[in-house]
């Protein structure tokens, strides 16, 4: 397996992977790789897209129909000349 080195981490943002790893009961560095898997699957998840994420939400509601309003004849050109 590789390893890698991430230098210049906030003192926060590494208080907070320390106590949410305690919470976990597992190591920094173990929580920090889970947090990696956890977020790169969810992005090959949001793959789909932009139509299939809207398709996803608004598919529970399965639609309404709307009627169409009826079209009215072309009006003429205004005439710019006069």
């Amino acid at each position: 397996m590789a390893s890698m080195t991430i230098r210049d981490i906030d003192e926060k943002l590494k208080a907070r992977l320390r106590v949410q790893a305690a919470r976990h009961g597992r190591s920094m560095e173990d929580e920090a790789r889970d947090i990696l898997r956890t977020a790169l699957s969810l992005e090959s998840a949001r793959a789909g897209g932009l139509v299939e994420a809207i398709r996803s939400r608004v598919e529970p509601f399965r639609g309404v129909e709307l009627e169409i309003a009826p079209r009215e004849a072309m009006r003429k050109p205004v005439d710019l000349d006069k």
